[in-house]
Order: C-alpha cells, then sequence, then structure tokens
C-alpha cells in the first residue's frame, strides 16, 4: 500500500480524541456501523458533518427494499437488482445484499424503526420502479428516512456513545506502513472542541454520503460535497464506477434556474399509480419498456429528457390527481405539503417534474466485508461502491445496502478489524500539501458538471468539461508553487476542493466509458458495449495530483487487498 502524501492545506490538529473506531457519517450506514461496534464492546466515536440527523437518509422517502412480502423472495429481489444494474453489478454482493436484507431490517425494527402497517398489523408494502413486486417497506407515508434516522439517533443517544457534531472531516492519518490511524477534522462553532482536530483509531468507517452538490440542481442536502471520496482517493484509495450517477426522473421542476437542493418527488408515487403525462396529457412512457413509468430510474429518466427534447420544453408532468386528497394526505403528506409549499396543489393539479442528480452508484471501493484498498479504513452507503448497484441502483436498495454492509463492517472489525499494536500517525506536514479551491469555485464545478457530465453527455460536452476542470486544479496549483498562495483555509474551500477533486474523477470516467449504460449516456455512443465495457472503471490519485485509471476484467471485483482471501460466495 503506497498513499499518496496528499493532504487538504489545514492547520495542524490542535486536540484529539482516542478511539477503537471512528464512524464518519450520521446516516443509516453510519449509525449501524456504530451501534454494532459499540454492541462489540469498541470505543466508537461518531463524527457527523451537521447535526446526528441530518444528511441523506432522512430525506429519503419512498422506503426500504427487502424480500419481506407473501410470495417474495431473495431471488427475485435479487433479479430485479441485475436488470436494473445494467449487467455490470458485483452478482455475488447483490445476492449477500438480498439474503442478509429481510433479517437487517427485521434488526432495524428491533432499534426502534417504526414501519407503516396495515390493520391487521403486516407491514405495508409498496412498489417502485424496476421491482416486479412489493416490497419496499415505508414509514409515515413517505418520511421513511425521517423515522429511521429517529430510531437510530435515538439508539445512539440511548447508549451515551461519544459524538462530535459539525465537524467537517479533513484527511486520514495513516502510518508509517500506510495503514489507517484516524483522522483530522474541523469542528464549526461552539462546543467541546472546535477548529481542526483528530481522532487517532486504528479503523475509520466512512459512512459520509454522495456527492450531489457537484451538479447545479440535486436532491441532495448542502453537505454531500463528495468529502469522503475526495478523502479516500487523497490516502491511496481506489474509487469505482463514479461515472455512474442516477438522475431521479421526478424531481419537482421549480425553474430554469433553480440551484441546490430540490424537492423530490418520490418514485412511490408512480408506484401507487400516477402517470407521466407531457402537457398535452399524452402518457409518453407507454410502450417505452413493459413497466412503463415503473421501468428502471435510467429509463424514466431518459424518456423524460427524450420528450422534453423533442418538444423544447423545460419539464414533464406527474399526474395523480385520480388519488383525491385523501390518498394525498395519508400516503403521500410530505410531498403534498412540498408541493403546496411552492404553489402546486398536486391534487387538482400535476405536477411539474424533470430529472436532476440524485445518487451516486459508485464511490470507494470495497470488498463484502467493506474493507478498502487501505488497511483499516472501511466504507458503506453512498459513499462506498461495493458492486452491487451497478450502472443504476434499483429503487429502495440504497437504504438497505447502507444497513447490511454496516453490519458487516462492524462484525469484521469486531473479530479481526484492530491490529495488535496500535498504529502512530505520521507527523501531520508543515508545508501546505494541496492548494484550495476559492468557495467561488463551488459554483463554476456545479456548472461545468451540469452542461458537460448530466443526464446527457457526449465525447465533446465531456472533453469540454475536463479541460474546464482541469484549468481550475492547474491555476490552484500554479499559484501555489509560484509564490506559496492558496485560498484560505476554511469550510467552503475545503468543500470546494473535494467537489473538484470527484468532478475530475468522474468526467474522466465518463469520458473513458464509450458507451451507454445504465444511468451514463453517450449520446454520441448509444448503444450498450458489452464485449468492451461489461467491467468497472476505477480509478486512484497519484502523488503528483495526476488520476490513473484501469479497468477491471471482469463485473467481480478484485479482492481490495493482496493477502486477502477471494470474496465470499
Amino acid at each position: 500500500m503506497t498513499t499518496t502524501g496528499i493532504r487538504l492545506h489545514a492547520p495542524a490538529p490542535g486536540w484529539s480524541i482516542a478511539a477503537d473506531v471512528v464512524v464518519v457519517g450520521s446516516g443509516v450506514a453510519g449509525l449501524t456501523a456504530a451501534l454494532r461496534c459499540e454492541a462489540a464492546g469498541l470505543r466508537t466515536v461518531v463524527v457527523t458533518k451537521a447535526r446526528l440527523d441530518d444528511g441523506s437518509t432522512r430525506w429519503a422517502q419512498g422506503g426500504i427494499a427487502a424480500a419481506l412480502g407473501e410470495g417474495d423472495t431473495p431471488e427475485q429481489h435479487l433479479e430485479d437488482t441485475l436488470v436494473a444494474g445494467a449487467g455490470v453489478c458485483d452478482e455475488d454482493a447483490v445476492r449477500l445484499l438480498v439474503t442478509e436484507g429481510p433479517d437487517a431490517v427485521r434488526r432495524l425494527i428491533e432499534t426502534g424503526a417504526r414501519f407503516d402497517e396495515s390493520s391487521e398489523g403486516e407491514l405495508e408494502l409498496t412498489r417502485e420502479g424496476g421491482h416486479h413486486r412489493r416490497r419496499i417497506a415505508h414509514a409515515g407515508g413517505d418520511a421513511t428516512g425521517a423515522e429511521i434516522s429517529r430510531a437510530l439517533v435515538e439508539a445512539v443517544r440511548a447508549r451515551g456513545m461519544r459524538t462530535v457534531e459539525n465537524a467537517l472531516v479533513l484527511d486520514l492519518l495513516t502510518d508509517a506502513e500506510g495503514r489507517t490511524a484516524g483522522v483530522t477534522l474541523h469542528v464549526m462553532g461552539e462546543g467541546q472542541h472546535d477548529g481542526v482536530g483528530a481522532v487517532h483509531a486504528p479503523a475509520v468507517v466512512l459512512a459520509t454520503g454522495g456527492m450531489g452538490q457537484v451538479f447545479s440542481a440535486t436532491t441532495n442536502p448542502s453537505v454531500s460535497t463528495g468529502d469522503g471520496v475526495a478523502l479516500a482517493l487523497r490516502a491511496g484509495a481506489e474509487v469505482s464506477d463514479l461515472e455512474f450517477v442516477q438522475f431521479h426522473p421526478t424531481v419537482l421542476f421549480l425553474g430554469p434556474d433553480a440551484e441546490g437542493q430540490q424537492p423530490l418527488v418520490s418514485e412511490a408515487v408512480r408506484g401507487e399509480g400516477a402517470h407521466l403525462i407531457d402537457a398535452d396529457g399524452v402518457r409518453f412512457m407507454v410502450g417505452q419498456h413493459e413497466l412503463a413509468e415503473l421501468a428502471p430510474r435510467d429509463i424514466v429518466a431518459k424518456g423524460i429528457t427524450r420528450r422534453m427534447l423533442e418538444q423544447d420544453a423545460e419539464h414533464m408532468y406527474l399526474d395523480a390527481r385520480h388519488f383525491g386528497a385523501e390518498m394525498w394526505e395519508h400516503r403521500f403528506p410530505t410531498i403534498l405539503a412540498a408541493c403546496r409549499a411552492h404553489g402546486i396543489d398536486p391534487v387538482t393539479a400535476p405536477i411539474p417534474v424533470a430529472p436532476a442528480a440524485h445518487y451516486a452508484s459508485g464511490g470507494v471501493r470495497t470488498d463484502s466485508h467493506g474493507r478498502t484498498t487501505v488497511p483499516g479504513l472501511y466504507a458503506c452507503g453512498e459513499v462506498a461502491c461495493t458492486g452491487v448497484h451497478g450502472a443504476n441502483r434499483l429503487a429502495s436498495n440504497s437504504l438497505l445496502e447502507g444497513l447490511v454492509y454496516a453490519e458487516r463492517i462492524a462484525a469484521d472489525i469486531a473479530a479481526n478489524g484492530l491490529p495488535a499494536r496500535v498504529p502512530q500517525p505520521v507527523p501531520h506536514p508543515e508545508i501546505p500539501e494541496h492548494p484550495l479551491q476559492t468557495p467561488q469555485a463551488r459554483f463554476t464545478i456545479q456548472r461545468i458538471m451540469t452542461g458537460g457530465a448530466g443526464v446527457l453527455r457526449s465525447a465533446g460536452s465531456l472533453a469540454k468539461a475536463a479541460d474546464q476542470l482541469q484549468r481550475l486544479h492547474t491555476d490552484a496549483r500554479e499559484a501555489l508553487a509560484e509564490n506559496g498562495e492558496t485560498a484560505e483555509a476554511g469550510v467552503d474551500t475545503w468543500e470546494a476542493t473535494n467537489l473538484l477533486c470527484v468532478a475530475r474523477v468522474l468526467v474522466a470516467a465518463a469520458l473513458l466509458r464509450e458507451e451507454t449504460r445504465g444511468c451514463h449516456w453517450r449520446e454520441d455512443r448509444p448503444e450498450r458495449d458489452d464485449a468492451a465495457w461489461r467491467r468497472h472503471i476505477v480509478v486512484t490519485l497519484n502523488p503528483d495530483r495526476t488520476l490513473a485509471v484501469h479497468t477491471t476484467d471482469t463485473t467481480d471485483f478484485p479482492p481490495t487487498l493482496p493477502t486477502q482471501a477471494p470474496q465470499e460466495q
């Protein structure tokens, strides 16, 4: 294992905490990993960028998928996941997910999560795109993520677990052999700690969520700036499949200039019978796929985008007027309130919708136990690439993946994840290692990515985006090399620098993959090419800050560490 030696320009840590495990992130993946590690007797610290109940999990509307219904089986769930993944899922990883998923959901219920039930006390299950059966458990109608977050946060607080809130993770600490030794972080605001500090731990679990803020319009919260992926790259870890960014088909359209987090209109609305229509009331998804509006998300997003291009329209419509007021108020109260807050009443009018960046199917490459290519560094949830999602995540598999792989990480750390000797971190460098971007660069990056690497991509648009991103990167490097100047260290500049890092990787992978597959849509390469591209693209960061890109031989990931046994079947 060779580390890059690259770290963000930041003050040296002024305080430290010692632990066995530090979990970075407080969504379903992070808190599940933390609770399981703490239950195993490991000293566990949770670090989170905002409050414990912030982040992407609480925004999840639809639910969590698992074969819990009568007549459903893990094998059927497996088949739907593989179809949605467009030929590049790691089948062993998917089999693990769907097999262990039902019991993981039951343990989540035991932890305190309350899902919607029928009058007979059975779980109410719904359908979403790509699922051939009702297997989506939901809570509060369309507030599943909020309920899961509530239950896990209450469990963490009830056990008195140590947490550090409002803390942006900066870089991985490693020892002289390149093994994980903790993280550096910056705590914002008042509290027990302030400024830059460190958590020293031989095991680090990244559960930092996604990177949706790399695009102008996204369903992701403002904290989703790719911090975990960027940290892993600087630490020398492999990142895979970053070109597969899922654009959710039905996001409330707030105007062509809307930026930042946009309200999501859950796929469950279509699962209950809503129709996609154009301005003339025509259901344009009928005939495009056997499941029409319930086709996998990449197909629906492409269908909406095509119709928009054909009609020179800025959006399409989701029509659920036939639900009636009672169903809207009972089943989708959150979406109903969001629509009405923006002057749209879905009880009486169709909802204007358009695709927006939603979920990163790729991330830090892991094995079946969440281990990355850096010893002692684990990843789970949206920041990770387990191979489960392939080229397009199946609806409501994200919460399940975070849950299942978090439990597997905790089990691995408890069994054999801690070294006999506590790793001693290499001293923090005195010279700035990595130039910082200005806060304004964030918006420049978002516009570059939206224009060149959005729903529709081509060699020309991607090459232009790559050149523009490289210029931002080169200008900052040259300023640092020539006169020692870099942007002032702070949350805004660290986030912008992380966004540039992940944007460069995403564009490099998208430019290399000369085909259309799943949510990667190359208009200049409209066909899927299994002979050349039924494999994964893996990227690492070189010590000189250039990118090293290679492909795997098959859809199965090789072991993450040379001494590691092959993945479980």
